[in-house]
């Protein structure tokens, strides 16, 4: 039996709520599964991701091969590259050193991104701000050229 770890959608319509599951490969997107292993909200902003790393780590352990969208859900979270380095032979201390250093890297280009989107953002505002200065000011000067003659 070849197990997958996929999304099991839920919800209503129009506003997905996904469950990570471990199932059978030969089972409906919505059928039956083995485990429930974590949940995936898209609609929230960002989207809420939790899941179970140790059950996660058991199932990618005995060979459940995940989906693309999960695989990127399980990367995102630091899971995919904890197994990583379970598996070269690294000890738990040494494992847990890393991941720290991996988490801390993501937290500083996050933090990066939303600081440059806010400088754009904040440059587009002056860019507007100063065009319609200047449109007002044309049609100000417009104005009492007419009226001068």
């Amino acid at each position: 039996m070849a197990v997958k770890i996929r999304l099991r959608r839920m919800g209503k319509k129009g506003q997905p709520i996904y469950k990570v599951v471990a199932a059978d490969e030969r089972s409906p997107r919505d059928g039956k599964f083995i485990e429930i292993i974590g949940m995936y909200n898209p609609i929230t902003n960002p989207a809420t991701i939790e899941i179970k790393e140790e059950r996660a780590l058991y199932w990618l352990g005995v060979g459940a091969l995940p989906t693309p969208t999960v695989k990127g859900l399980l990367s995102k979270q630091g899971i995919l590259y904890k197994q990583d380095l379970l598996n070269s032979g690294l000890k738990e201390e040494e494992v847990a050193v890393k991941l720290d250093e991996w988490l801390k890297n993501k937290e500083a280009k996050f933090a990066s991104k939303t600081a440059k989107k806010v400088a754009v953002k904040a440059s587009q505002d002056e860019k507007k701000i100063e065009e319609k200065v200047s449109d007002s000011e044309g049609t100000v000067s417009e104005e009492l050229q007419e009226k001068a003659e």
